[in-house]
């Protein structure tokens, strides 16, 4: 599990040059999965209908995620979103637009 969770965090944050972000510790930025290794799974994926203009994508919800937690507020909850949505779009210091 420890390796999974790296290859999540730390791993993804190297590659994209996020230097605040991917561990847990002093000074860094830091969103938490609270994860329920016993109940985690897939369910199958679904189209939704809720881009702009009626668009649709592909939605695939998880379980086993107790608790999300987001700049410091938590969003999610036993898999129902709070209403909170704390995060903003992030782009690695590599970014070009």
């Amino acid at each position: 599990m420890a390796q999974v969770v790296r290859k999540l965090t730390w791993n993804n944050a190297k590659f994209m040059r996020l230097a605040d972000r991917g561990l847990l510790k002093p000074g860094m930025r830091a969103d938490i999965n609270v994860i329920n290794p016993d109940e985690i799974g897939l369910f199958a994926p679904e189209m939704v209908y809720d881009l702009p203009t009626g668009r649709g994508r592909l939605r695939q919800r998880a379980s086993g995620y107790d608790l999300t937690i987001v700049a410091g507020v938590p969003t999610y909850r036993d898999g129902v979103a709070t209403g909170e949505l704390p995060g903003r779009l992030v782009r690695g210091s590599g970014y070009r637009p």
